[in-house]
């Protein structure tokens, strides 16, 4: 844990994300898409949650996001060259 954060503190944190988290419905029918399964659970919640960028630094595992409307970017890509702001 970071300095000056304690157990108490942490767990605190971890039941408000809980708090706000909503509860997606996986959806298999498209599945499989990309080559690791791990990166198609990653692809569906950015699909759900209506986002247009994954932030990685394994953009070559979503070659195919596009396809679905999802682009993968760097984090310097992201930070760098406005797409936030698009």
């Amino acid at each position: 844990m970071p300095p000056g954060v304690d157990e108490s503190m942490a767990l605190g944190f971890v039941q408000y994300l809980a708090s706000i988290a909503h509860l997606q419905e996986v959806h298999f029918l498209w599945r499989p898409f990309l080559h690791d399964a791990d990166d198609d659970m990653i692809l569906e919640c950015a699909i759900a949650s209506g986002a247009k960028y994954i932030i990685t630094h394994n953009i070559k595992d979503f070659r195919r996001a596009p396809e679905l409307g999802v682009t993968a970017v760097t984090p310097s890509q992201f930070l760098n060259s406005g797409l936030k702001h698009k």
